[in-house]
């Protein structure tokens, strides 16, 4: 799957495309509203996240000349823009949802899966993720390792949706951060540590393994 992000702060575009990157999907990124109509016209993306304020053409035109053109290709507004004009216009423009930053790295994520209709991590026609014994229900937000039901916290279970997502890779603090508590969050702060330690108390510590200067990885 194609996504292309049309954001003019570079912070913001490197980070929403490493995430999505990391989550199995490709990606293109423009930093105006031109370069955005001139891609998604080429009918070959599968989703748009479109910022709002792009420099020479701002995303409610480029969403409007795009379905006006009959491009019904999925769209994710992105943008500081926070009042009910901003989000009614951009819905009634033909926007399939709709983020305010600052935002979680997972909220959006979930927010693409949902609306590209694709869902890699997840066994066909199921919310069920498996990992050796583990059982993750994403939608009922159930865990279940093969003796007992698992009680997790939304952190902790977002942290542990994270892990399962990316089985076998290690992943950074910084990484885990930016999927879990969004850009507005401190990151030398020991939050990931916190939850890491407080995650493996619940599941068993043996299924997290310490990466030494890298990081976590699930095992």
């Amino acid at each position: 799957m194609h996504i292309l992000i049309c954001e003019d702060d570079a912070y913001i575009a490197s980070f929403v495309s490493r995430g999505l990157q990391s989550a199995g999907y490709q990606t293109s990124v423009v930093g105006d509203g031109a370069s955005c109509l001139l891609i998604a016209r080429q009918g070959e993306i599968d989703m748009i996240i479109l910022d709002i304020g792009l420099p020479a053409m701002n995303g409610f035109t480029v969403l409007e000349t795009l379905r006006g053109e009959g491009v019904r290709t999925p769209v994710i507004v992105l943008t500081a823009r926070d009042s009910v004009f901003d989000t009614v216009a951009g819905l009634e423009g033909g926007a399939n949802d709709y983020m305010t930053k600052p935002f979680q790295f997972a909220e959006l994520l979930a927010r693409v899966k949902l609306r590209i209709g694709d869902s890699p991590v997840e066994t066909a026609g199921t919310s069920l993720l498996t990992h050796r014994d583990l059982s993750v229900d994403i939608r009922s937000r159930r865990v279940t390792t093969a003796t007992s039901e698992v009680d997790l916290t939304t952190r902790e279970f977002s942290l542990l949706e994270v892990f399962i997502e990316h089985q076998g890779q290690v992943l950074s603090r910084d990484q885990l951060i930016a999927h879990i508590w969004g850009l507005d969050f401190d990151p030398a702060s020991n939050v990931v540590d916190v939850y890491v330690r407080s995650l493996r108390g619940k599941i068993g510590a043996e299924r997290i393994e310490t990466i030494r200067g890298a990081g976590y990885r699930l095992k």
